[in-house]
Formats: structure tokens, C-alpha cells, sequence
């Protein structure tokens, strides 16, 4: 038994000090549930999730916004995926204003859902 003190003690070392060493370095995973940037805002899916939201606003609201582009975006990783935009439309009146949509979207059923339309000031 005594001569496995030492090797127990050897062993205990490497792993605390394997998890210091990983406890203090930066992480280059992203922080499950948190946003992350949507690198390409011109990415035929990114837009195909703008022009869901517009159009669900638009049947909600009785509007006849049409997006003019998305501005920037991010994803959150939850039961599926959260796509937070920012999208410059155009009005009824041809005037160009910015709104921030949140959809919802599982693809595996077939599932999007608009749960957020607010309009950005400034």
C-alpha cells in the first residue's frame, strides 16, 4: 500500500493542476445559451428568417413593411435556434426604418415563430 502513496499523490497533482490550467485559459468555445454575431448578414437562410419575421409582422399588424436589408444579427442555441436581427424596411410611406426581430426556429419540424417586433429608435 505504501508504495502506492506516492504514485496516488503524483496522480492527484496532473489532474489538479490540469484543471487550473484549463479553469484559467481563455475559452474559445462560446458560452452555451449566450448570442454570438452573425458573421454573413447577406446568407440566402439569414435572409429567408428576415423575410418570415417581416411578413409575420405584417399579417399581425395589418403593415406592408418590405425589408430593405439586413443590418446585422446574432444567433442564441436554445430548443432550436433564436435569430436576434436588426432589419432596415421600408415603410407604407417609402421611408426607412430599422426594427429588431427575434424569431424562433426549430428546422427539424418545420417550426419558425416570430416572438419579438420592436422598433429600434435612433
Amino acid at each position: 500500500m505504501r508504495p502506492l502513496i506516492p504514485l496516488l499523490f503524483l496522480l492527484l497533482s496532473a489532474v489538479v493542476s490540469t484543471s487550473y490550467a484549463l479553469a484559467s485559459a481563455p475559452s474559445s468555445r462560446k458560452a452555451l445559451g449566450g448570442w454570438n454575431p452573425i458573421k454573413n448578414t447577406n446568407d440566402p437562410h439569414v435572409r429567408e428568417i428576415a423575410e418570415f419575421a417581416i411578413a409575420e409582422h405584417n399579417k399581425q399588424a395589418n403593415a406592408s413593411l418590405a425589408l430593405s436589408k439586413v443590418v446585422k444579427g446574432e444567433t442564441q442555441v436554445v430548443a432550436g435556434t433564436n435569430y436576434r436581427l436588426v432589419l432596415q424596411v421600408k415603410d407604407a410611406s417609402g421611408s426607412l426604418v430599422k426594427y429588431q426581430a427575434v424569431v424562433w426556429e426549430k428546422p427539424w419540424e418545420q417550426f419558425r415563430q416570430l416572438t419579438s417586433f420592436k422598433l429600434v429608435k435612433g
